[in-house]
């Protein structure tokens, strides 16, 4: 067995457990042994039944005195119950819909178990334990730091705990990026152990070490790329584009709004950017609703009133939809021809006339009879060829990958320059922890908001406080506004967050608001049934839309005022954030409610922040002071796909990953005494301007 061992060698996958794997990209031995865990439960202390709390999860060692099937009265299902005993009581345990259990165990097994305790009219009970029999090797599911990794529907913790466990010895065979002496210098450890102990920590010490080094390799290498990316794009040419100041001033001049200072002095730099031979490679970090598109704007007129073509690439049909809309009212009184390229529909200068076909939208683009093409990932086709494409936006750029961000910037038309490539992000970032994860990338912020714009009322709303929550939604759509209702994963397995959708839907629509029209949005809908859904809602045919995060980034509903969060105790602040940016877009004062049971001091402390500021960028700061850089965070961090581990909040291992980079380049800029290193960077290949 080595790296590339299919997952369909190991014991215990079959097609059907092989298919589960390959949703959540899994498919080799390298796959899973890089699939880190995202948080553990501390059964590292075993209870006595008698002193067994309820609603805290526990670990207990006892004997089985009874187990039996039952099939529920009412209901049909199988409950398997279970009396439990060790030295000092007993106690109840029961599991739903696993008659099995009854087969796998028997009375006088020892057991372990490990699961949430629950008082059940004055009885210590266990509901759905996990358990494992004792005598039977090291018990890897019920005691010391279990891990949690990230699931699909019909897979479990407990199978892919038993896969890792039969691959974690290959770890030995992972390349290690990192030169020897920097890892002695930072007392980090070596590559395979961390990967054994991310895994299978024996405590929290163990769990923090193998994250840090983990971290820090990602951080790492980032820092390589950034130093390499700058010197490559030294050598790329660009088309230089001339300031078209008359036509500008005139433009700016005829928008019923005046441009904040932060938009007309980013709007100057990239202008003064264009005019450079060598191409401009700048992100554009504004907060929700700050005005990047219309700085983007400024930049495509001066792109097309030199003769050449901009694109502009969203990473969503309704959002790319929206932008269209937008800058072809913006741009109505030039004679300027603006395309939508999606999949599913092809548009030319804003007519209904959405049946072009794909042959015929391609010649258009390739012929430059299309100045402006904005599209989603239909754009980065390989038939998709430019006339002579001279400016490349990308919206949200954290939604696309490495890969699809570079076929983008090859796409110039001519073989020998490069277009220029404006980023633009939502995710507000503290000046100098962007200046340390992007080195390579020239950086602007539009931190004022537009004049007029009113602050979003945020409040934290308890259970007790629920009806009244209500009841104040309830007059505000008799005024004619929009509600969005946010819902959060209820489960690991619910990958998509279907289930709380649909359970939140039916309360809403059958209880609370039975004579509203309701609607509802999650990630098991497809496309064109979720595109739908979103333009009836601009179109004002549902008063209310249930949702999971795909609201999150840059839906545009000016009626929309309300924006209700269930569960937000289970949000980053930063995410949190972005919710509340979908609603505030018109002139009506906006609120968010943010309704929690939890009673923690920490959730209360954060969730307070968002009622006192309503700046994305003072929220990043105190998000960094309050979580530190301890945590482990999930499959990828919300705007920044490249860290599996590493977060915004590890300054420090941040600015030691930008030293030893810096260190290491200068000795060896080619990366030829560095062989691992230079595989992982795939010079050829991955490299891109940013």
């Amino acid at each position: 067995m080595d790296l590339n061992t299919p997952l369909s060698a190991l014991s215990g996958v079959g097609e059907k457990i092989g298919a589960r794997l390959k949703i959540i990209g899994l498919e080799t031995v390298n796959d899973l042994l890089l699939y880190f865990p995202f948080r553990y439960d501390d059964f590292s202390k075993t209870i006595a039944i008698k002193n067994l709390v309820p609603d805290e999860k526990a670990n207990i060692l006892g004997q089985i005195e009874l187990l039996q099937n039952r099939r529920a009265h009412r209901r049909r299902m199988y409950i398997t119950e279970a009396l439990i005993s060790d030295e000092t009581e007993s106690i109840k345990v029961i599991w739903f819909n696993q008659p099995f259990i009854t087969k796998t165990l028997k009375v006088g097994d020892n057991i372990s178990l490990s699961g949430k305790v629950q008082d059940d009219n004055g009885i210590i009970t266990m509901v759905s334990p996990v358990y494992e029999k004792i005598g039977y090797g090291k018990l890897a599911h019920t005691q010391g730091l279990v891990p949690h990794y990230h699931l699909t529907e019909n897979l479990t913790q407990k199978q892919i705990r038993f896969l890792v466990k039969q691959i974690i010895s290959i770890a030995e065979k992972l390349p290690d990026i990192l030169p020897e002496e920097i890892r002695k210098k930072l007392k980090l450890l070596s590559y395979s152990e961390a990967i054994k102990k991310i895994n299978f920590p024996n405590n929290q010490l163990e769990a923090d070490e193998a994250r840090r080094r983990l971290a820090f390799n990602e951080l790492f290498l980032l820092q390589i790329r950034s130093l390499i990316i700058r010197k490559e794009k030294e050598k790329s040419k660009a088309e230089s584009l001339e300031f078209k100041a008359k036509a500008t001033q005139e433009f700016v001049a005829s928008l019923p709004f005046k441009l904040t200072d932060d938009q007309r002095k980013t709007a100057w730099v990239i202008l003064k950017d264009l005019e450079k031979s060598r191409p401009m490679t700048r992100l554009l970090n504004g907060d929700v609703g700050s005005g990047k598109t219309l700085v983007a704007v400024i930049a495509i007129l001066n792109t097309v009133l030199n003769n050449k073509q901009s694109a502009l690439l969203a990473p969503t049909e309704i959002l790319a939809w929206q932008h269209f809309n937008t800058i072809s009212k913006l741009l109505s009184a030039f004679p300027i021809k603006i395309a939508l390229f999606t999949n599913n529909y092809r548009v030319l200068n804003n007519t209904t006339n959405e049946k072009i076909s794909r042959l015929e939208m391609l010649k258009i683009i390739k012929n430059g009879e299309a100045d402006i093409i904005i599209g989603t990932h239909a754009l980065l086709s390989e038939d998709v060829i430019f006339k002579n494409l001279a400016l490349a936006i990308i919206d949200e750029q954290h939604r696309f990958g490495v890969e699809q961000r570079k076929i983008l910037t090859l796409k110039s038309g001519h073989p020998s320059l490069t277009p220029h490539l404006l980023s633009m992000t939502a995710t507000p970032i503290p000046r100098s922890l962007a200046l340390s994860i992007f080195g390579d990338l020239d950086i602007s912020f539009i931190k004022q908001m537009p004049s007029g714009r009113q602050p979003i009322m945020t409040k934290i709303v308890p259970e007790t406080k629920r009806q009244a929550a209500y009841d104040f939604i309830k007059k505000e759509i008799a005024k004619g506004r929009q509600i969005f209702v946010v819902c959060p994963l209820i489960e690991e397995s619910d990958f998509f967050g279907a289930k709380a959708v649909e359970e939140e839907f039916k309360k809403l629509d059958k209880e609370i608001f039975p004579d509203l029209p309701v609607a509802k949005l999650h990630g098991r809908l497809k496309s064109k049934e979720k595109e739908k859904i979103m333009r009836d809602f601009l179109d004002k045919k549902y008063k209310i839309l249930i949702s999971t995060s795909v609201i999150e980034v840059g839906v545009d509903i000016p009626n929309a005022s309300i924006m209700l969060i269930e569960g937000a105790d289970r949000f980053g602040l930063a995410q949190l954030h972005q919710f509340r940016g979908r609603v505030g877009r018109g002139n009506d004062q906006a609120y968010c409610f943010l309704f929690t049971d939890s009673l923690e001091e920490k959730t209360k402390k954060r969730l307070e922040a968002l009622e006192k500021y309503n700046s994305g960028f003072d929220l990043a700061e105190i998000d960094l002071k309050l979580r530190g850089s301890g945590e482990i965070f999930g499959l990828a961090q919300s705007g920044f796909p490249e860290l599996k581990i590493a977060t915004l909040f590890d300054y420090a291992l941040m600015k030691e990953a930008k030293e030893e980079a810096e260190t290491l380049i200068k000795l060896d800029p080619e990366l030829k005494n560095h062989k691992n290193l230079s595989l992982a960077i795939n010079l050829e290949n991955k490299i891109h301007l940013e």
